[in-house]
């Protein structure tokens, strides 16, 4: 056993520290820092303490939870991992914050006619992360042939994507008409008919995915610089990969067959979701509105 020359009372530490007597107390009983009985039965401390105790007063200092502080302290995690997940954790919940503040601001900035189908839209989405669950689940629906993650994820990202960190009102409200749209059960329906029925007839959803992709990298630089949609190889590349997973060549025949396929990314509640994706993201030309711009083109050439 310690001296007590060796030790510190329970008042010499807290002068020591800044820490006050009472908190030591509660530090001691959970465990944070350890402590000795001297023959009197009062609390001793050896010489460690002081710096131990100063730790865990500026990490409390920085907001770290008493959890957080006992991994620092027992090595299990180090001072720059517990402070780096207590940003992260802060980060979220002011991306909360941010999200709630947008929507009353949404309300707040309606007209008084409009407030109660405002604040009607809103509920929809008073959880960011359960309204973006709610896009994900949409397109996972529509997902009826067998698609690799390598595939799919990049699609997911730009199909439904992340509410905005610090989003403005009209994004917050975009948002929420994104989540009515993929709630609307004749657009889902609509959708899903033409998947499973798509899925009877074409040999790879990534292959066609894949073409399609490289159609809407031919078909950008046009869609930004404003031309109207019309045939060209960026349309002959889409009709390809289409044509190619279903063991079918280009022709006109097929191109008509084609149009009815592609029909239902025509929907007016198709064009709307993406126009509102494009809102959301702040993208110039999302990939739905690249792929509108190829069924348009196809129109064209049908005609």
């Amino acid at each position: 056993m310690l001296s007590r020359d060796e030790t510190l009372g329970i008042g010499d530490l807290a002068r020591l520290t800044g820490v006050p007597v009472r908190t030591i107390r509660f530090y001691c009983d959970e465990g944070i820092i350890a402590s000795v009985r001297s023959t009197g039965g009062h609390r001793r401390f050896d010489r460690t303490a002081v710096e131990r105790l100063g730790l865990v007063k500026r990490l409390r200092g920085l907001g770290l939870g008493l959890t957080a502080i006992c991994h620092v302290l027992t090595g299990e995690r180090s001072v720059g991992e517990a402070v780096a997940a207590e940003r992260a954790a802060l980060d979220l919940r002011l991306a909360e914050l941010a999200w709630r503040r947008a929507r009353l601001r949404a309300v707040e900035e309606a007209d008084p006619a409009d407030r109660a189908a405002r604040l009607a839209l809103l509920a929809g989405v008073a959880d960011a992360a359960a309204a973006r669950e709610a896009l994900l689940r949409f397109w996972r629906w529509q997902m009826v042939s067998p698609v690799s993650d390598a595939t799919l994820a990049p699609f997911l990202a730009m199909a439904a994507p992340p509410p905005p960190p610090d989003p403005t009102p009209p994004q917050v409200i975009a948002y929420a008409e994104l989540v009515a749209l993929a709630g609307d059960r004749s657009l889902t329906g609509d959708l899903r008919a033409r998947a499973v029925a798509h899925a009877r007839e074409i040999g790879s959803e990534d292959d066609l995915m894949h073409g399609v992709g490289e159609a809407i990298t031919l078909a950008a630089p046009l869609v930004l610089a404003g031309e109207a949609p019309r045939p060209g190889p960026e349309l002959d590349r889409f009709v390809q990969a289409h044509a190619t997973v279903r063991g079918r060549t280009d022709t006109p025949s097929f191109r008509r067959r084609l149009l009815t396929i592609v029909e239902p990314d025509r929907d007016p509640r198709v064009r709307r979701y993406w126009q509102l994706v494009g809102e959301v993201s702040g993208e110039q030309a999302t990939i739905g509105a690249l792929l509108g711009w190829l069924t348009d083109s196809l129109e064209r050439s049908v005609g």
